[in-house]
């Protein structure tokens, strides 16, 4: 849309305008496309905003921040609903404060609070990497398997860093319910099927112990 990004002390600011944008291409475009290639594939999906029946309230980071928000709670009711009633629901992370505006909430975070919310099985959080490497430069290191405080203590040392830390924290939150979470390359062909269905899987899991 031509709209330079602004940033304060390394994180995006969401402006009025910033915030309809993110909102036409989330729940206008993204949103649609998944819901349509689920449709190609025999099954039935739904698009929702977080908005919708105010299943992601939330409040403002900060006033320097613009409209960036933090998940306050999740309303399950509207996907359970849907899910009952044959359908997958495809959530855009547009979230809502208590005046009813809308709010720009990190995505990974919102999964990791809906997955808590819902106490769901399992978590699955795709990106472009394999999952968690140790040295960000060797897709060989690879960690297919950690617990909750050895994550945090990646993410203290640094070898966690980046976008990877949402994904992480949004994971950590959702095992506190009992979920367990995987992180995998969302390009990877099969890659959901080959984490869940073979023993050494292709990512990496999450989990407290037992």
């Amino acid at each position: 849309f031509g709209k330079k990004p602004t940033f304060v002390k390394g994180l995006r600011v969401t402006d009025d305008e910033t915030l309809e944008i993110t909102r036409m291409v989330l729940v206008g475009n993204v949103n649609h496309r998944i819901v349509s290639l689920i449709g190609k594939h025999g099954a039935k999906g739904i698009g929702l905003s977080g908005k919708d029946g105010r299943l992601i309230e939330g409040e403002k980071r900060s006033d320097e921040l613009g409209w960036v928000g933090d998940v306050t709670s999740i309303n399950p009711e509207i996907l359970e609903i849907t899910s009952k009633a044959g359908y997958i629901p495809v959530v855009s992370p547009i979230g809502v404060d208590k005046d009813g505006n809308s709010l720009n909430i990190n995505a990974d975070i919102v999964a990791g609070e809906i997955a808590r919310a819902l106490s769901a099985k399992r978590l699955l959080i795709l990106t472009d990497v394999d999952g968690i490497l140790r040295d960000i430069r060797d897709p060989n290191s690879l960690i297919t398997s950690l617990k909750p405080e050895e994550a945090l203590s990646l993410i203290e040392e640094g070898t966690i860093d980046g976008g990877m830390i949402p994904k992480v924290h949004a994971a950590l939150r959702a095992i506190e319910a009992g979920v367990k979470c995987h992180i995998i390359n969302g390009k990877r062909d099969h890659s959901i099927f080959l984490e869940l269905f073979t023993d050494e899987g292709v990512g990496t899991m999450i989990e407290e112990e037992g």
